[in-house]
């Protein structure tokens, strides 16, 4: 995809400290209104966010994407006229350029990824050869039909709103239908054999529709395409996953005399034509020259204000005084621009990067809209995972009519889901990558409308980077999806799962990657009584259908369903992975605005019990991690210090809670707890630096535990400069005296098993991730380390021993002989 057009304004490129002492009469804030005012994007939106006073001075940066005419093409001669009619019908006079591109080559048979800008139209490319091939009759063995198609997509509501557009399309003898997991099974048997296409995702395709394959070989007989939607989202652990059950499908597909033509649709990753060949294991072709129409963009940057100490309580006359404390939350300030934009009329989507804070900033905004008119509550919800389907899909409903005008949402509805008439869109925090920031962006002002987006920065040390930094944002590409469809911890059980499917024969390894690396495996698996070579092929000879105990999305195991113990209803679900810090004995879980506190965390059965009850608090889990180096695969030598990779042992337990008060943060008391600790063996990066090196840079003995600390917290939050990551795909420990190196050592982690290449990626870029994080550091105003630089939301040690100047003497040293980074991925 071509780079974002970058136009910073002249305004707000200073260092975000605050207006300019002795400013005249004409002060920067007033420039920085003036400005955006200016913009193509005007009106009640804009005025919203910065008339109030005090608002301006939040605003560090603007970001102007202009206005795009777009340029359309004929239609196709060979497209069926009853398809085009229905488009037509939908307000689609003539299709945009690259849409009859990418249907041309998918008609010709060629698999393509049409990587093209939010909201641009690309699922007319793929549903106008799919839909005209399902009205082509031919003889199939059982009936003259039409060619089938499967839609792959990453969540349950993208696929929804889809099905939600083929009916509104209407095409008389095309029927299209769900099948996922929340559909009946004996829907399902209805689906297998009347649709002719399939909305469904990857993980039932994984667990149901490849393993019960001869029930689906209807479909799979006149299989023409598959669709592959937001193919980006599949990254990390989730994207090598897909691969291997994309190249199921297409064996399985194969033994039915299938040759689908496989379409990825893909609007924010870098070098898309790599991603789907990984995704695929097919030459792809590439479709990534935007020609739609396009509105014109603001896009804030936006800082909130410090908090100053009291001297008293507020409304009993305490007044401000002393230093600024930390700054206002984002999941805070974001609920008050929400507020404010529903008031002013504003459609608006609020992006948080969690589902409690999705819940706070939905119950903030609605309180402030209490205080302005009592018919507006009403109209703002939250939306996140863990609900039930039927309050998913009621929601989505009513913000489509129009009937909701805000929601908090977490990155559930960061997918393209198409919510016409949107405004402004708000983003509590850095959402990880620039791939899911303009993501987030693009779903205000679909179909050539202006927008608003807002960047709230979190005290965090990549918020404060960015929104101080701004053309690290707008100033460059959107990431390449990181994946490794080799990884032999999610191979393996593929190659289980395909041998149920049918025999794995020796001329199909190489379908699955290396075949030297695909027979080792296959070996493995039959030592361990798995699989048995027999004649020319291996076969599933264990237990069970081995595709039941695949898990994409390394969720830990089945979600834990949370269930309030008076009534036995089923309030929501947690995955297995957060079980422990989230719904831990005496967690207070939010769920559509009530408070919950559980009870009892039962392991067995993946249950949480809880009781209603109103409370004023929130909880926080902590924990302790060890990790231990079992194998280095590189080493970068930097002088006296190196850098390295290879695979580890994690071993972390949450042993206790924080209860803090609602209003202002405090800690009310810490309660121990008694889980079990987990193991995860992954990969990992790590730094070593001797202790010599580390005296003559000006850090002490005394001093390196606080800046090993320091420099792990901020190279995790700086990693996504380089990686397709956020804080949360990964760990890190810090010792200053590591049992394995006999050094001071700093490791950074992948949070999945047998890894996801984050840490590979943070060593290839090793120099300029590492060299970015010291100057994010030292360019923090704080004086001992803050949330913006050092201190870590997800610290087990609750942030000690923390060394802010120790952290950037350690780095620095290490990285004054620091090499090239490689170019190897």
């Amino acid at each position: 995809m071509a780079p974002v057009p970058v136009s910073l304004s002249a305004v707000g490129r200073g260092t975000g400290a605050g207006p300019a002492p002795h400013a005249g009469p004409s002060t920067r804030a007033d420039v920085r209104r003036a400005d955006v005012r200016a913009a193509d994007v005007r009106g009640a939106a804009l005025a919203a966010l910065l008339d109030p006073p005090g608002r301006a001075e939040r605003l560090l940066h603007v970001h102007e994407r202009p206005r795009r005419a777009g340029r359309r093409a004929p239609w196709p001669v060979w497209a069926d006229a009853e398809v085009v009619s229905a488009l037509r019908r939908t307000g689609v006079p003539q299709p945009w350029e690259h849409q009859v591109r990418a249907a041309d080559l998918v008609r010709a048979g060629r698999p393509v990824v049409l990587a093209t800008g939010t909201a641009s139209g690309k699922s007319l490319g793929y549903w106008l050869p799919a839909l005209t091939a399902a009205r082509e009759r031919g003889p199939a063995r059982d009936a003259w039909r039409g060619g089938a198609t499967l839609y792959l997509s990453p969540t349950k509501s993208l696929a929804a709103d889809q099905l939600a557009s083929l009916e509104a399309l209407a095409v008389p003898g095309v029927v299209a239908a769900t099948c996922d997991g929340d559909t009946p099974r004996e829907e399902r048997a209805w689906v297998r054999s009347h649709a002719d296409v399939v909305l469904t995702n990857p993980d039932m395709l994984s667990r149901s529709l490849l393993p019960d394959h001869a029930r689906w070989a209807s479909l799979l007989r006149r299989l023409r395409h598959v669709v592959v939607d937001e193919a980006h989202a599949y990254r990390g652990l989730l994207g090598s996953h897909v691969a291997a059950v994309l190249r199921r499908l297409l064996r399985v597909a194969g033994r039915y005399g299938a040759a689908p033509v496989v379409v990825l649709a893909s609007a924010t990753t870098a070098r898309p034509g790599r991603t789907a060949r990984r995704l695929t294991g097919l030459d792809v072709e590439v479709v990534d020259d935007d020609s739609s129409e396009r509105g014109a963009l603001s896009l804030l940057m936006w800082r909130p204000p410090p908090m100053l100490r009291r001297s008293g309580p507020v409304g009993a006359g305490g007044t401000a005084h002393g230093e600024p404390t930390a700054r206002r939350a984002a999941p805070a300030e974001t609920a008050e621009l929400l507020a404010d934009l529903v008031a002013a009329g504003a459609r608006t989507l609020a992006f948080t990067r969690s589902r409690r804070a999705a819940e706070q900033v939905s119950l903030s905004a609605r309180a402030l809209l209490a205080e302005v008119d009592p018919r507006l509550p009403g109209t703002v919800a939250a939306y996140r995972g863990g609900y039930l389907p039927e309050e998913r899909r009621t929601l989505e409903r009513d913000l489509r009519s129009g009937d909701l005008r805000g929601l908090a949402t977490t990155s559930a509805l960061e997918l393209g889901v198409d919510v016409q008439g949107l405004d402004a869109v708000l983003l509590a925090g850095w959402p990880g990558t620039r791939a899911s920031l303009w993501q987030q962006v693009g779903r205000a002002g679909r179909r050539g409308t202006d927008a608003v987006a807002v960047l709230v920065a979190r005290e965090d040390p990549m918020d404060t980077y960015l929104v101080t930094h701004p053309e690290a944002v707008v100033g460059a590409g959107v990431e390449e999806v990181v994946l490794d469809p080799e990884n032999p911890h999610v191979l393996a059980p593929h190659l289980a799962a395909a041998a149920a499917e049918a025999p794995l024969r020796p001329e199909e390894l190489g379908r699955f990657g290396d075949p030297t690396l695909v027979r080792a495996l296959l070996d493995a698996l039959a030592r361990r009584g798995l699989l048995r070579r027999r004649g020319d092929g291996w076969f599933w000879v264990g237990e069970g259908r081995p595709a039941d105990h695949v898990d994409l999305r390394g969720a830990g195991g089945e979600p834990f369903s949370v269930v309030e113990v008076a009534t036995g209803r089923v309030v929501g679900d947690v995955d297995a992975a957060s079980a422990h810090t989230t719904v831990h004995p005496g967690a207070v879980h939010l769920h559509r605005g009530r408070t919950y506190v559980v009870d009892e965390l039962d392991l067995g059965s993946s249950t949480a019990l809880v009781r209603r009850e109103d409370v004023d608090v929130t909880t926080t889990a902590r924990d302790v991690s060890d990790v231990r180096l079992l194998s280095e695969r590189r080493r970068r030598t930097w002088g006296e210090a190196a850098v390295a990779t290879g695979e580890v042992e994690v071993t972390s337990q949450v042993v206790s809670f924080l209860r803090r008060r609602v209003g202002d943060g405090k800690v009310l008391g810490e309660h121990p707890l008694d889980l079990p600790p987990r193991v995860l063996r992954t990969s990992a990066v790590w730094l070593t630096v001797p202790e010599a090196l580390l005296e003559g840079a000006g850090v002490g003995a005394t001093a390196v535990p606080g800046a090993a600390h320091a420099a792990e917290h901020a190279a995790i939050g700086l990693l996504p400069l380089v990686a397709t990551s956020d804080r949360w795909d990964v760990g890190g420990v810090s010792t200053a005296l590591h049992p394995d190196t006999g050094l001071p050592t700093v490791v950074v982690h992948d949070g999945a098993p047998g890894g996801a290449g984050f840490a590979a990626r943070g060593f290839d870029a090793a120099r300029t991730w590492l060299t970015a994080t010291a100057d994010a550091v030292a360019a923090c105003p704080c004086r001992d380390g803050c949330p913006a630089c050092v201190q870590s939301p997800k610290c087990g040690n609750g942030n000690e021993p923390l060394d802010k100047d120790g952290a950037v003497r350690l780095l620095r040293a290490a990285l004054a002989e620091a090499d090239e980074d490689s170019a190897h991925r």
